[in-house]
């Protein structure tokens, strides 16, 4: 039997990743799209997602109050242009 620190992640596709978040998975390919998801990653063709990649995606939006100072910390799946990604031609 395998330690519980031995056992590989589980990984989603998008559309099961989506579910799991309470997202489409359109909105996860947008987000992919503008750099402000979860990471992944790219096996072939096909975009996976960790647990553990998806769960640390979302508790960066973690709040105890309305008026926590870190809010907003998880971005609006859109195009930001002060991202230097989006600067490159």
């Amino acid at each position: 039997m395998l330690e519980a620190s031995r056992i590989p992640n589980r990984y989603l596709r998008t559309a099961e990743a989506g579910r799991y978040l309470g997202l489409s998975g359109r909105t996860l390919e947008k987000h992919r799209t503008y750099g402000t998801g979860p990471r992944y990653r790219k096996i072939g063709g096909r975009v996976i997602y960790a647990l553990n990649d998806l769960e640390a995606w979302a508790d960066q939006g973690a709040q105890t109050s309305t008026t926590d100072p870190d809010a907003g910390r998880v971005r609006a799946a859109r195009r930001y242009e002060s991202e230097p990604h989006a600067q490159l031609a």
